[in-house]
């Protein structure tokens, strides 16, 4: 299973967020996100296009691989995730495996469904405002169609392949 995403700029969070409710989207949650990178300690992710991180959602706790960019347009990668509820202990594991900080990324992301389709609208410390359309699917091309398909009608044209995490390392 893939995660198909991409990532928008945002000029106008009400008009967006406005357009996808007059679209029929629903409001899920809205959450408090804390993701701490981490560096492997043998192969150096931002090489291999990679991610494993920890993301504290309100008071959910999530280790997440996510495999290098698949494709041009998106960022459409494999993603796998496990919860946990110790968090202390999973960053003492980490750090014992050898593995360190990369970075941390907080933002605030209220979640929308709008026709099989998860949209976050974000709000990330240091970086600004951003929409993320995704979808799971086997079919690549399949499904970023639809997401720029559903971006055009939510009027975002300006779009990022780069993790936030990358935005902000760039930035510094």
């Amino acid at each position: 299973m893939l995660e198909i995403e991409i990532k928008a700029y945002c000029d106008d969070r009400a008009e967006v967020i406005r357009r996808i409710e007059a679209l029929g989207g629903r409001f899920l949650k809205l959450a408090d996100d804390r993701d701490i990178y981490y560096s492997h300690p043998s192969r150096d992710f931002s090489q291999t296009d990679e991610a494993f991180r920890i993301r504290v959602e309100n008071s959910t706790s999530l280790l997440t691989y996510k495999g290098p960019k698949i494709g041009e347009r998106s960022k459409t990668r494999f993603e796998r995730e496990a919860a946990f509820n110790d968090i202390e202990a999973m960053k003492d594991i980490l750090s014992r495996l050898g593995f360190t900080v990369a970075g941390e990324v907080h933002k605030t992301r209220r979640y929308y469904s709008l026709k099989g389709i998860e949209i976050c609208v974000d709000s990330v410390d240091g970086l600004g405002e951003f929409i993320e359309l995704e979808i799971k699917g086997g079919d690549r091309e399949a499904g970023e169609a639809v997401l720029f398909k559903m971006a055009d009608k939510l009027g975002l044209f300006r779009f990022e392949r780069k993790s936030y995490l990358e935005m902000l390392l760039e930035k510094r």
